[in-house]
């Protein structure tokens, strides 16, 4: 049986319940008129602490990176499941002791994403996370490398085909805070190409790599516009509060990663990684102070120090996908310990989160 068409219009949410601390209560014994008058004051009071924006006491610049498969898990058994946006970002948000769908849990800043349909998705899972936090639809945007990137392939792996079909546009997007962060029209660098190496070719130490995009993409119409999953996109932020810049990337690159580190024509990347940055990108990065990097690199063993020259550490050692490790998060700053490694178990996802809250 199929799912109704994709809509990217956001469901009307309820108003978040208001919780109070469990230390405070209400004194029954006042007046009618002052206890009502106590009530709306202690309310007022909770929703503006809730919308303040970060404060001195809370300088941290929470940032999380996601394949989220395009909101369709695959299972076991050969069928998918399609998950909601706020099923998505409950499974993955955590507090600052690595626990989902807690009252501690906080706005995140930046959310480092891969594999959405285009702007249409990207937009409507913003507005989710706006709503899920009690802001207006619009307080959280996002940058995606193609609006709406032509589909491509088959099942993908889903028994359901109408929910394989859902999984064939796929785009990289960066969905940001704009209560805490800025973005300048000049700061977005989209977007560069990921590289690999094309069936029947000699790989030979990297000199037979090239860049994944036309002319050099698969064969055929079915996957002719596969290459634009792999396309990058980068961005710099400016925190409003300090000025300080932040510089955000996101990258998928081919799952011929995996067995053949490429990433362009002749080289085998970073470290032997498969990972490159575009010079636009490698621009705004150095011109940051704060620095994150997700990444479904397709590839394991990818050391957390791959991305020292350019000042970032990665978080996480936990397997993401499956029994694998091929998801990364590289931060240059302060990033808090984390009591569950930087990776969240419960994501609804084929992919685990990361994340980093990093002290400005």
């Amino acid at each position: 049986m199929g799912v109704p068409p994709e809509r990217d219009d956001i469901p009307k949410l309820a108003r978040p319940e208001i919780r109070y601390p469990a230390a405070m209560s209400f004194d029954h014994r006042l007046p009618g008129v002052l206890a009502v008058a106590a009530a709306a004051a202690l309310t007022t009071s909770t929703a503006q602490a809730r919308e303040a924006p970060t404060g001195a006491a809370d300088r941290v610049l929470r940032v999380y990176s996601n394949n989220i498969e395009n909101l369709v898990r695959n299972n076991a058994d050969g069928s998918c499941t399609r998950i909601s946006g706020p099923d998505h970002l409950t499974s993955m948000l955590v507090d600052d002791n690595g626990r989902t769908g807690t009252a501690d849990v906080r706005a995140p800043d930046l959310l480092i994403v891969q594999q959405v349909r285009g702007t249409g998705q990207a937009t409507a899972y913003a507005d989710q996370l706006s709503a899920k936090f009690g802001y207006p639809a619009g307080t959280y945007k996002a940058i995606v490398a193609w609006d709406d990137p032509e589909a491509w392939g088959a099942s993908h792996k889903c028994s359901q085909q109408a929910l394989g079909d859902l999984k064939k546009k796929q785009t990289n997007g960066i969905v940001y805070n704009t209560r805490t962060l800025s973005l300048a029209a000049g700061d977005v660098s989209k977007y560069w190409s990921a590289g690999w190496l094309k069936p029947g070719t000699s790989y030979r130490g990297g000199a037979g790599c090239t860049l994944y995009k036309p002319p050099s993409n698969d064969d055929g119409t079915t996957n002719a516009h596969k290459w634009k999953r792999t396309s990058a996109v980068a961005a710099r932020f400016t925190i409003k509060e300090t000025g300080t810049k932040v510089f955000a990337a996101t990258m998928h690159l081919p799952e011929q990663n995996g067995a053949n580190a490429c990433a362009g024509a002749g080289t085998t990347g970073i470290a032997n990684s498969g990972i490159h940055l575009g010079a636009d990108a490698t621009s705004l990065l150095n011109a940051s102070t704060i620095r994150v990097v997700g990444i479904d690199a397709n590839r394991t063993n990818i050391a957390a120090t791959t991305l020292s020259g350019f000042g970032l550490t990665g978080h996480g050692a936990k397997a993401t996908s499956g029994s694998r490790k091929i998801d990364y998060l590289f931060a240059k700053g302060t990033v808090q310990p984390s009591s569950i490694d930087h990776t969240v178990s419960g994501t609804k996802s084929n992919h685990l989160a990361l994340y980093a809250f990093i002290a400005f």
